[in-house]
């Protein structure tokens, strides 16, 4: 079956593709159903593909890492959905791939040299904590606040959809370090931390979900958190600016993620119906069937072709953010869309787990949710591509 692999314009980028894909094959649709019914982190998976160095795909070559763009990295975790984890597997890696991107650009020598190995290795597992539950995408009004005392910061609030927090030893985290009524602009006064993930000042409660059971999602309370000044990425204050750095980053590869699940919901579905019989012949012959997963092979490649422009955008240094949230939000859609149809090819056994496309469905939804809603993307296309006055 074509096009439904990562496109890939170089020996390089084919190489990549093929390596990964290989790790990837190792773990099954047997495995993965496993650790989505029992709720258990794919360790085995995960270290695979730290040993092999893929964490560093995209992490400066000084440190340990590859030193490749994100277009490398998108063509490696679109083929990491397109597996048989599909989401969980992707979401499992995900925060080691964009996450240090703001500790890259903006850390001291010493702090690259202190922390990007380790998550290259894997040695260290992190999380992201920027969500509140009072706040959601309005991050400017966050409330988890670190007061400076001496030479460390102190530092209480909440944060929710925490992935990977139960396995976390270290945590990205954003907090208000200036209240915001003493701020100039209310993007003023926010600061990241990249610290130890300390359980004896934060408590991650596992929030139950509709999928991707794998990979946990959690609600923290931060009570207490002492955070040495030397974790402080950057400048005080700035830390909402650094974060905009690895937006549009994050867009792309959430779209690469997305179209890699959304192509295997398709092959799962193609190859259902060319061996299911109804009346006499098979269910892949009705243009009913043939026609959508056509729609939805057709949608995935103009979002991969989006995707693709965003990332040579960013690689070659020019602005990017009309393209990088396109891109999610074609991808997304047309993610959906495919796990759609190929729960309905696949008619009443497309409910069953036992043929993995209702994972897939259920693991899409998320894709349309985070990390930025769709209707917020159209509010900032309206904005930036049409003229249109500001919304919200």
């Amino acid at each position: 079956m074509q096009g439904l692999e990562a496109y890939c314009d170089t020996d390089e980028r084919r190489a990549i593709r093929d390596a990964v894909k290989q790790i990837c094959d190792k773990y099954d649709d047997e495995y993965w159903r496993d650790k989505e019914k029992t709720g258990t982190f794919p360790f085995e998976f995960a270290n695979a593909i730290a040993e092999s160095g893929w964490l560093g795909i995209a992490m400066p070559e000084e440190f340990g890492g590859a030193g490749l763009g994100i277009t490398e990295a998108c063509i490696m975790m679109q083929t990491v959905a397109n597996s048989a984890g599909a989401q969980a597997a992707a979401s499992s890696i995900h925060i080691n791939i964009f996450g240090p991107h703001a500790m890259v650009v903006h850390g001291t020598e010493e702090q690259k040299a202190r922390w990007i190995p380790d998550m290259i290795s894997g040695k260290t597992r992190a999380c992201f904590g920027v969500t509140e539950p009072d706040a959601g995408l309005n991050t400017t009004q966050i409330s988890t606040r670190a007061v400076k005392q001496g030479d460390k910061y102190i530092v209480n609030g909440r944060k929710m959809w925490i992935s990977t927090a139960q396995q976390a030893d270290k945590i990205m985290l954003l907090t208000r370090t200036t209240p915001i009524e003493e701020c100039a602009r209310p993007t003023d006064g926010l600061s990241i931390f990249f610290t130890d993930f300390n359980r004896d000042h934060i408590e991650a409660r596992e929030i139950e979900k509709m999928g991707r059971h794998a990979v946990n999602s959690n609600a923290l309370f931060i009570d207490d958190l002492p955070i040495p000044a030397e974790d402080l990425i950057g400048e005080e204050g700035q830390g909402f600016y650094y974060l905009l750095d690895s937006l549009n980053p994050e867009r792309m590869l959430v779209a690469a993620e997305a179209i890699g699940l959304g192509r295997r919901a398709v092959r799962k579905a193609a190859e259902y119906a060319s061996e299911r019989e109804v009346f006499g012949r098979q269910i892949g012959k009705n243009q009913a069937i043939q026609h959508p997963l056509a729609e939805n092979w057709s949608e995935l490649y103009a979002a991969e072709m989006l995707m693709l422009q965003a990332a040579r955008l960013y690689d070659s240094g020019q602005k990017c953010g009309l393209e990088a949230n396109a891109a999610k939000y074609l991808a997304a859609d047309a993610a959906f869309n495919a796990a759609d149809r190929a729960v309905r090819t696949h008619g009443g056994m497309g409910y069953s787990a036992e043929y993995n496309v209702e994972r897939y469905f259920r693991e899409s939804v998320i894709q349309r949710i985070g990390p930025v809603s769709r209707e917020m993307i159209l509010c900032f296309i309206a904005e930036r591509a049409l003229d249109l006055p500001k919304s919200y």
